[in-house]
Order: C-alpha cells, then structure tokens, then sequence
C-alpha cells in the first residue's frame, strides 16, 4: 500500500511539475490567437474565447517573418553542419591520435567553458569588425564553429570507441580520410545527433551576440526580429507570441528528428563499464 502511494504521490509530482513548465508555452501559443486587448486584460484570459488570426495576417502581410525565418534556419543549418564535423574530428584527433600537447590542448578547450561567452563579445566584435563580415549572417555563424562544448561532448563520446576498430581498418589499408568516414563516424552518430540538437538550438537562441551583430532587418533571425515588435510605447504581445509561435516550430521539428540519440548523447560518460 506504502508503495502505491509512493508511486502515485510521484506521479501526480511530475504530472504537475511537467504541467508547470510547459504552462509558458501554452500560453504563447495561446497568446498568438488574441487580439490586443485580451492579451492585457485582466483577469486574463487562459482559454481564447474568441480566437483570431489577426497577429498571423498582420506577419504574413509584413514578410518580414520569412526573411528572420530563412535566416534563422540558414544560421542553425550551417553552423550546425560545420560544428558537428569540426567536433566530431576533433574528438576523433583527441582520442584516436597521440601527440605532443594533446592533453594540454583538451585542458585549453575545457578552460574556454569557465569564461562567462559576455566577456568575448568586444574582442569578437573587434574580430568581426576588421574582418568586415558586421551585419552580416557569417558573423553569427563563425563563433559557433569551434564550440568548446561540442569538442568535450564528442571526445567524451569518442572514448567509448574501441581503438581496435580503428587499428583494424589500418591492417586493411583504409586512409585516414577512410577511417573517420567508413568506420569512425558511423559509431558516433548518436553523438553527432544530440550535438546537432545543443549546436542548433544555441545557434537559435543566441539573442545576445546576434542582436549585437545585426541591425538590418532583412539580416535579422527570428529572435532579433522579435525584439523590433516592441517600440517606445506600444507592445504588441499578441504579434511577439505569434512570431515566437512560428520561431518555436523549426527548433521542435530538429528536437523530434534527433530525440532517439537525445538521451544517449547527454549521458555519455557518465557510465564506465
């Protein structure tokens, strides 16, 4: 009997402790369907009474939602694609190959983890600025190349390769360039997924050093253009909930095609065995 209610004590923890966090979203999405008035009024409404595509026609209308939409989706794509095959070589060089300083260049890159991302943002912006790429998609997308946290996770990852199948394929003759291809990539690819997931969705969450870096609003991404929906004094709550919606659907599209190896890449390591 103690543990029925155990379990069922637990059960109703996590129900309301899942309710709680997916409440924000529920609410946006809610939000998207309300005219101005409803979204301030008070008491608020939780269930639209009468919902209305009005902030939707108003986006659509702009078009500018599908220049911030089209370059968000530019900006995770490729920085993802380059940051995973950036780590993913990394790792296999940090763990499959023995060299002078490879333990001190791993020390080096989990060193950059420690230091806060805002204290890189003049000497980037100087390194952006000579390099003339200000206000341009690459100068979001060039910082996220080399993630030290990719390098960590896919050395960590890496580690749990045996070495004999590398030393196998060179008893066969395969290249280097065969070894990472043909038998090393194939066996990180649960890696490579949840690293896609963290790269994809940092490069999509990155307001900071974006809204720094771009100020054309054709160049904007999503989450910068949001931002310019709220003036000196108007706000409108029902057209930031509607873009966040849109903004919202292309992150959940990438975490469904990649949750099978989700799990597996966050808890590499933690086993040894």
């Amino acid at each position: 009997m103690a543990a029925k209610l155990w379990k069922w004590s637990a059960d109703v923890l996590l129900y309301a402790l899942a309710a709680f966090f997916l409440f924000p979203l529920y609410w946006m999405i809610t939000g998207s369907f309300k005219d101005q008035s409803t979204t301030i009024k008070i008491p608020p409404e939780f269930i639209p009474l009468s919902p209305k595509l009005v902030n939707y026609t108003r986006l659509l209308k702009d078009g500018d939602i599908f220049h911030w939409l089209y370059n968000s989706i530019f900006v995770g794509v490729v920085a993802t694609a380059a940051s995973c095959l950036i780590a993913t070589m990394a790792g296999y060089a940090l763990t499959k190959h023995r060299f002078k300083g490879r333990d001190l260049l791993f020390g080096a890159v989990i060193t950059t983890m420690l230091i806060p991302r805002q204290l890189g943002l003049v000497p980037m912006f100087t390194m952006m600025r000579e390099l003339n790429l200000v206000n341009t998609l690459w100068s979001v997308i060039l910082p996220i190349l080399a993630l030290p946290f990719g390098v960590f996770l896919m050395k960590q990852f890496s580690q749990t390769i045996p070495t004999e199948l590398i030393e196998a394929g060179k008893i066969d003759g395969c290249s280097e360039i065969g070894l990472f291809t043909r038998i090393f990539l194939p066996v990180v690819k649960p890696g490579v997924g949840a690293l896609a997931i963290f790269v994809f969705s940092f490069s999509w969450n990155d307001y900071l050093w974006q809204l720094v870096m771009l100020s054309d609003n054709a160049k904007m991404t999503v989450n910068v253009g949001i931002s310019t929906l709220v003036s000196e004094f108007v706000a409108n709550y029902g057209a930031q909930m509607a873009a966040a919606t849109l903004g919202f659907i292309p992150i959940f599209i990438v975490f469904l095609s990649f949750q099978q190896y989700f799990v597996k890449g966050i808890t590499v390591g933690s086993v040894k065995g």
